[in-house]
């Protein structure tokens, strides 16, 4: 047993057929929620950052150990995106000095399903960093759709709370 193979999987989550990457993506979301009510924004940015480390460490290890580049039991990158997704809802959240345990689902929902769109239709730079070899690319790919689902999350915030009144 590698402790690389059991964080690059997740704790074993990434072995879960079918689609591993869907289910690395519903097992990020309770740990970003738990991560958010420990210490709201802060520690969510953090452990997205330590995460994205350990990552292309454990990616880096299991791809020397197996030969395998981006074998789809590997999920820590898509922890690492779905984080980055919830990050405007956990910011605005913690921003407002909202209670932390208050998480509304229409966010961590959306988080979830743009990350999960953008990480399988790969548009533009996601599908350029999914080309790149090696861990980093494994993990960049994530990191992008993340960041594309972030802004989405953001627009739909914007648009129901300010256009909306919600």
């Amino acid at each position: 047993m590698r402790l690389t193979r059991a964080l690059a999987t997740v704790g074993y989550v990434g072995l879960l057929r079918p689609a591993p990457g869907t289910w690395g993506s519903a097992a990020a979301v309770p740990l970003g929620y738990a991560l958010h009510v420990a210490g709201g924004f802060p520690l969510l940015l953090v452990a997205t950052i330590a995460v994205f480390g350990l990552g292309w460490w454990a990616t880096h290890a299991e791809e020397r150990a197996t030969g395998s580049h981006d074998a789809s039991e590997i999920v820590i990158d898509e922890v690492v995106g779905i984080w980055i997704a919830l990050l405007p809802l956990s910011g605005g959240l913690w921003h407002a000095g909202a209670d932390p345990w208050v998480f509304p689902w229409p966010g961590w929902v959306g988080a979830f399903i743009l990350f999960r769109l953008f990480d399988i239709w790969k548009p533009g730079p996601v599908g350029w960093a999914d080309r790149l070899p090696g861990p980093f690319g494994v993990m960049l790919d994530d990191v992008i759709a993340g960041v594309f689902a972030a802004i989405g999350v953001t627009l739909a915030a914007g648009f129901a709370h300010g256009v909306m009144g919600v």
